[in-house]
């Protein structure tokens, strides 16, 4: 897999600073150049994967939104806290309007379903743009998440979400955020409306896709909510 290259090249780095005849100007600019041939391979190979993608007629995400999940998914495939080959992409960048939720088989490198998905009421109107991990505050939390367990709420069957991320979601589970059914969202919402319902923080979605979404994505698989507001630096902050 893919997500294995991480390791071997912190293997390198460190066998540079093994090297007592280096100097420190030779061991800096060594490893910085590994540090540049590391990114350049994983870059290339998930351009590599993106490039190879069976839309299965559905559209494809925006590659920017594409890498940035699936280095975080294979950062966490290789600590083995997500263990399903399956990536869950929200685009918050796109418009309440658009299908911006993708659900892909890395496996088979192939898109599974692209669906409408709301943010929390606090966190925009028709586009998204503020952000919270607190309680109450009725908002979407970025980044990424652990999918859950199903249970039966008060919408129904819903996936319990737990954000992997000290202070951007690392409150989903007490806060109740979880991926639901919702009658506000879909296409006829929209019309009467002119925008897509919102929720309290949950991604809720379409009630005719969620028992086939929820059952694809339950039990440890990767999550990634995008929005450009936030770089992506998710080793720093990652909950162990």
């Amino acid at each position: 897999m893919i997500y294995k290259i991480y390791p071997l090249f912190v293997f390198f780095l460190l066998s540079f600073g093994k090297d007592s005849k280096s100097t420190p100007e030779i061991k800096t600019t060594a490893t910085k150049s590994i540090a540049k041939v590391a990114k350049l391979t994983v870059d290339a190979k998930i351009e590599n994967v993106y490039d190879n993608l069976n839309a299965n007629h559905f559209q494809l995400p925006e590659l920017k939104t594409f890498s940035e999940a699936l280095k975080g998914f294979y950062l966490l495939k290789e600590r083995g806290i997500v263990q399903k080959d399956i990536l869950t992409l929200i685009d918050f960048s796109m418009s309440s309007n658009s299908k911006r939720l993708w659900v892909i088989d890395l496996s088979t490198n192939t898109i599974l379903f692209q669906s409408l998905v709301a943010h929390g009421r606090n966190t925009g109107e028709e586009f998204a743009s503020s952000f919270s991990n607190n309680n109450s505050s009725y908002k979407s939390s970025l980044g990424f998440y652990a999918t859950g367990e199903i249970y039966q709420g008060k919408h129904g069957a819903s996936l319990r979400l737990d954000g992997l991320e000290r202070g951007y979601n690392s409150n989903a589970r007490e806060r109740g955020v979880v991926m639901h059914g919702a009658d506000y969202v879909s296409e006829s919402f929209i019309r009467n409306h002119k925008r897509l319902g919102r929720s309290q923080g949950c991604p809720a979605i379409p009630f005719e896709l969620r028992d086939e979404i929820i059952e694809t994505i339950k039990g440890k698989s990767c999550l990634y909510i995008y929005h450009p507001s936030r770089s992506f630096s998710m080793e720093e902050r990652l909950i162990s």
